[in-house]
């Protein structure tokens, strides 16, 4: 999707990782979901469809499956998944404000799957991953839909390299994430959406990214 379009959001991202590089933004369209529902409803569902598909590779989720162990193994074999030095990349919870943690809805530092969370607003939540190979961010911002009637989940990646070898890793794990990971997960998630919203005849989420 236009990153323009993600930028034009009212995001406390936009200033929080102001020095972080927007790597790209994937747009989800939800049906349904009611007036009350908050952007960690939405993760959950998200996270679990995540493990499902790495750790059982069921419902199409083989693919994934699969990639995750290959980076899972290249990891242990090259120490990837150590935890970086803070000096060579200091985790962002001390940039948190007062504010920020008087409105979280999450605790900071805590883990959820593979990331740290840093915030979880009603609408807008973040999570850190720090390690040999990238220190990046993962933003979830849920926006009512223009009429009503549903919710655009806003899915964004930040990356800020921690060495030279960075840049490298990305190019090589890009192709892989954005043309089979991610619409891999991103169908799984549609499925689950439309069996949780199953009683809304227009409940089949629509996505776009680039």
């Amino acid at each position: 999707m236009p990153t323009s379009e993600f930028r034009a959001l009212d995001l406390r991202a936009h200033e929080f990782l102001s020095d972080a590089p927007l790597h790209d933004v994937w747009r989800i369209r939800l049906s349904g979901g009611g007036p009350d529902l908050t952007v960690a409803e939405v993760v959950d569902q998200f996270v679990e469809v995540i493990r499902s598909a790495v750790e059982t590779g069921a419902g199409g989720g083989s693919v994934v499956r699969a990639l995750f162990g290959i980076r899972s193994a290249l990891g242990r074999a090259f120490g990837w998944d150590r935890k970086t030095p803070a000096s060579l990349a200091p985790s962002y919870l001390d940039r948190l404000s007062g504010d920020d943690r008087a409105r979280t809805l999450e605790t900071p530092g805590s883990k959820r799957y593979f990331w740290t969370t840093l915030y979880a607003f009603e609408r807008e939540a973040l999570g850190e991953v720090i390690n040999q190979t990238v220190h990046s961010f993962l933003l979830f911002a849920l926006e009512p839909s223009e009429g009503g009637g549903g919710y655009t989940l806003y899915w964004a990646t930040y990356v800020k390299p921690v060495s030279w070898f960075t840049p490298f890793y990305m190019a090589v794990i890009d192709p892989f994430r954005r043309l089979l990971i991610y619409p891999a997960l991103i169908r799984r998630f549609e499925a689950s959406w439309k069996t949780r919203c199953e009683g809304d005849p227009d409940s089949r989420p629509i996505v776009e990214g680039t």
